[in-house]
């Protein structure tokens, strides 16, 4: 099946990431790259390798991009990734065995979450349909992030992906304000029967940076896994904080009502 796959990755300064993301998918004919004109070493690293096709265009939603991307292959299958998901040996060997004429119109896959290189033994990050046929699929997006619609039958794959972002700190706390923002739109928008259980938590403000502090330090184990477990705590609470934050100065302001 792999001849059929083209990975699809959106670059914009990956160039921490970019390498070992590559280095796993050396086995598909071509790899296309979206970069909304990186500045940094990002499209010399993806010169290193032959078959990536670089396409720029100018950012203005990650739906946008993703969608711009599929125009872009011109295989049946697309394995969409980010420039920090690295795939397993497993997950690869599990894509190279699936069968090409399977009535499957994509394939969902589960994360394994590192720290700086070091794995967690869980994590919040939710799976995500990763590898579809490319006529069936669309994006949209949703909040600070994007999903992907995919005509016909999804089934989970065994394999894991390694989320690895090697990135600084400096350009996590800049991104986590820009989710923040979008987060709270969505929030403001959203009816209450249209959320979730957790973002119904964090409409409340007050009780989802606790919450999601004692639920993966303590309910998800992390504290088992040293400094890199605290890293991951204190990362997913910050994220709540700020996005508390905003929701808080909304309703000082009189901003959108969350």
């Amino acid at each position: 099946m792999q001849q059929t796959i083209t990975p699809l990755i959106l670059t914009y300064n990956e160039a921490p990431n970019l390498r070992r993301t590559l280095e796993r998918l050396v086995w598909a004919q071509e790899i296309v790259i979206v970069d909304s004109f990186s500045t940094d070493d990002t499209l010399a690293i993806a010169r290193e390798f032959p078959q990536v096709r670089v396409v720029q265009r100018k950012f203005d939603s990650f739906a946008g991009q993703c969608n711009f991307g599929l125009q872009q292959v011109q295989t049946e299958w697309v394995l969409s990734l980010d420039a920090d998901y690295v795939l397993s040996p497993k997950l690869v060997a599990e894509i190279q065995s699936l069968p090409p004429n399977s009535d499957m119109a994509g394939y969902t896959v589960g994360f394994r979450f590192c720290v700086h290189g070091r794995p967690l033994r869980t994590c919040l990050y939710p799976p995500r349909t990763v590898l579809y046929q490319r006529n069936k699929a669309q994006y949209h997006n949703d909040g600070h992030g994007h999903r992907v619609q995919v005509e016909g039958k999804t089934t989970l794959l065994s394999s894991r992906i390694d989320h690895d972002d090697r990135k600084p700190l400096t350009h996590w706390l800049w991104a986590q304000d820009r989710y923040a923002i979008l987060e709270t739109a969505k929030l403001a928008a959203a009816k209450p029967d249209e959320l979730g259980f957790p973002d119904r938590i964090r409409k409340k403000i007050v009780l989802a940076p606790i919450l999601i502090f004692f639920y993966a330090l303590l309910g998800q184990g992390l504290i088992f896994d040293g400094w890199a477990g605290w890293y991951y705590v204190w990362q997913r609470t910050l994220a709540e904080m700020i996005l508390s934050l905003r929701l808080t100065e909304n309703k000082l302001t009189g901003g959108p009502k969350a």
